[in-house]
């Protein structure tokens, strides 16, 4: 099936994209070296602006602040959290490719920006030419839920009530070609279901709307929702990745509901503009993989139903590729679209 995915395990190398990666790998190298005296002395000297491309209280937001924390621990310096959400990320990718290159404004992106890349014909930025990659932080499995009211608790249910109501149904997103919006698309596509779209600005407020009636399904980031799930305001059917969820262990993957190959995560990490010194990418990867690794990051994460990860520059960049180039492919299978 063409929405297949085996998330962070394989890296692609592609000779096409020959140069970037180039570029990636003299960070990695960097990163193996220590840092130059003077700047190891004053880097950073000031607050770093960590850009979250959506809304306070989504799931990005919820795990990038607790990565924030441990690593102003770890800098010396407070790493302040700005949110700046709008049109599927993009708004917040710009503001950080289009800032100075001094490791003062950092992004915290999401698989929105490799989305984007197939999604839009123009964008303000080029991922590869005006971004670099720090590291890869967390993973979190997506959940498909209906509101409380809805009268099904499993997936083959849930299918033949949407088959019952061709087109009548809403299910909300985190924004367009948000993967909150992809994984339901590529759920009702393989089952032959129709249902209106609704998107909106971050996964709160469809999360509200759901849990009030407004909209009647989701697919959305387990962290965000179980606070919903488990006040019963809406239900879990299945979760999305290749296993179980600790936080949800009652709930069946999708691939037990009888959809085999059907693997979606919203995965997370951080990137700084191009021009960024290697030293300061280098510290900032450090940061960021000294936070991951601590005992009480990981048990928050994992609280909210996210994965901690955690990788060199050079790995994250390839597994940009690699996400590019799947979604690329979805895109061009199902022909939706945002330009």
């Amino acid at each position: 099936m063409p929405f297949q995915s085996k998330n962070a395990r394989h890296c692609l190398n592609v000779p096409s994209r020959r140069g970037w990666l180039l570029a990636l790998a003299g960070c990695a190298l960097a990163a193996a070296v220590p840092l130059h005296p003077a700047l190891a002395a004053t880097y950073p000297d000031r607050p770093i602006r960590l850009v979250v491309p959506f809304p306070p209280g989504g799931p990005t937001d919820l795990v990038s602040r607790v990565i924030a924390r441990k690593m102003s621990d770890e800098l010396g310096q407070q790493v302040l959290v700005d949110n700046r959400p709008g049109a599927n990320g993009n708004i917040g990718n710009e503001i950080v490719a289009k800032a100075p290159a001094d490791g003062y404004t950092v992004l915290y992106n999401t698989s929105s920006i490799a989305l984007s890349q197939a999604l839009y014909k123009k964008l303000p930025y080029d991922v590869k030419r005006d971004l670099v990659p720090v590291a890869m932080t967390a993973n979190v499995p997506l959940v498909l839920e209906v509101n409380a009211q809805v009268p099904v608790n499993t997936v083959p249910e849930f299918v033949t009530w949407l088959k019952s109501n061709p087109g009548k149904m809403t299910y909300g997103s985190a924004g367009n070609g948000n993967v909150t919006h992809l994984a339901a698309f590529l759920f009702l596509q393989a089952n032959g279901l129709d249902a209106v779209h609704a998107p909106y600005k971050g996964s709160a407020p469809a999360l509200t709307d759901l849990a009030s009636g407004q909209v009647q399904f989701m697919t959305d980031t387990i962290n965000s929702s179980l606070p919903f799930i488990r006040d019963k305001r809406m239900k879990a059917l299945a979760v999305t990745s290749a296993a179980r969820s600790a936080q949800l262990p009652d709930v069946p993957t999708l691939a037990e509901s009888g959809m085999q190959g059907f693997e979606v995560g919203a995965w997370q990490g951080m990137m700084v503009p191009a021009k960024t010194s290697p030293e300061i990418v280098r510290r900032l990867n450090a940061a960021a993989l000294k936070a991951l690794a601590s005992a009480d990051v990981r048990a928050s994460l994992a609280a909210q139903g996210a994965e901690a990860r955690g990788s060199s520059p050079d790995a994250y960049g390839k597994y940009l590729v690699q996400e590019i180039d799947r979604w690329q492919k979805v895109v061009k299978d199902t022909g939706v679209t945002l330009d």
